[in-house]
């Protein structure tokens, strides 16, 4: 089965783009988008000779997106391929002229959809606010008329399955995304937490840092990418000068590196608002080692709290300190109930249930 995927960018690679990367790998598709950094992919232990780019896009949103949209609107690979799976909520208008397709949905556009307002007041200056409101509605109308060119759809977690069923009234199969457990290992809980997300205003990592300023004594190591674009880069400095002397804010590491974190760690903490799914607290778990999260989001379909880690509702810095406390002192005992959860969000069993779309598509 020849198959192509659609995806907006590939210049800051995060989950979801590790995703694609993993899916194609183990489908021999090639990957259709954007921007392109070949050389984080290739640190990744990826090719990029399968990744194509129909066109660059300006680096600063709303521009960016707009011309990811119009650029996926136009294209049309005719009969080249058996199927095309869209893994982007800018790269949906390639259904237009590309069938049969499956829509693979890390969420509907955030920005227009459930954080339209968050994104209006914390990212957008009060004089563009009309504007930008009046934009997201012209997206929602473009959104929904590009709904009805899609084949199929599918969705990363229960979570993202319930916005599609809220704001775009579809319902979709739920397939989570892989997590390649063998690549994990445990070496001990050492004397640093981990923290593995985008550096952006939902990712809420200014509460990691207000929490360890409480924690002189303790240690954490914060592995955050960040865009180019200005409020990206915006935020990271925020965060570079807000962080506490016991915090390391690492932009960047390769796989192997990456690995060798979670190997080490006492345990994982991430503060993601309503997180689509999160990739990072199964990693985590893979290398056996406990979670603490917000009680919301993608976290509640992973994180069993009390079993593998601790799920905080409401959460707070002075909640993140009261967990560290509790989970901190036994985080080896967590190790063997975190390895077998993890094993639930395998690569192997992502694979089989992506083919089972796949040949439901084409039938």
């Amino acid at each position: 089965m020849r198959v192509a995927i659609f995806h907006n960018f590939m210049d800051n690679i995060g989950g979801a783009e590790y995703v694609d990367l993993v899916l194609a790998q183990a489908l021999g598709a090639d990957i259709y988008t954007t921007n392109i950094n070949q050389g984080k992919i290739a640190k990744l232990g990826f090719s990029t000779d399968n990744i194509f780019s129909i066109g660059s896009v300006p680096v600063n949103q709303p521009l960016r997106n707009e011309a990811a949209h119009q650029r996926f609107k136009r294209l049309n690979l005719g009969t080249r391929y058996d199927a095309y799976i869209i893994a982007g909520d800018w790269a949906m208008a390639a259904a237009i002229h590309n069938k049969p397709n499956l829509w693979y949905i890390y969420s509907p556009a955030r920005e227009i959809w459930d954080a339209h307002e968050f994104t209006r007041q914390t990212l957008v200056p009060a004089p563009a606010r009309p504007l930008f409101t009046a934009w997201a509605k012209h997206h929602r109308r473009q959104t929904l008329q590009n709904l009805q060119h899609i084949n199929r759809f599918v969705a990363i977690s229960e979570n993202v399955r319930s916005r599609v069923q809220r704001y775009l009234r579809r319902d979709a199969v739920v397939v989570h995304p892989p997590t390649d457990t063998q690549r994990f290992r445990y070496q001990g809980n050492g004397d640093f937490w981990l923290s593995v997300n985008r550096l952006f205003h939902h990712k809420r990592v200014e509460l990691q840092l207000q929490a360890f300023s409480m924690l002189p004594q303790e240690q954490l190591v914060i592995v955050g990418s960040y865009e180019r674009s200005r409020h990206f880069r915006r935020y990271a400095q925020e965060m570079e000068r807000l962080k506490p002397a016991n915090v390391t804010l690492l932009h960047w590491v390769d796989a192997q590196a990456l690995v060798d974190l979670y190997a080490r760690c006492r345990g994982f903490l991430t503060t993601s608002m309503d997180e689509d799914y999160g990739m990072g607290p199964v990693e985590a778990m893979a290398a056996g080692k406990p979670v603490i999260a917000p009680n919301e989001g993608g976290y509640r379909e992973t994180v069993i709290d009390g079993q593998t880690g601790v799920l905080i509702d409401a959460i707070t810095p002075e909640k993140i300190v009261a967990a560290i406390g509790v989970v901190g002192p036994r985080a080896a005992e967590y190790q063997i109930a975190c390895q077998k959860r993890a094993q639930q969000f395998d690569v192997s069993i992502f694979i089989s249930k992506m083919q089972e779309q796949l040949n439901e598509l084409i039938k």
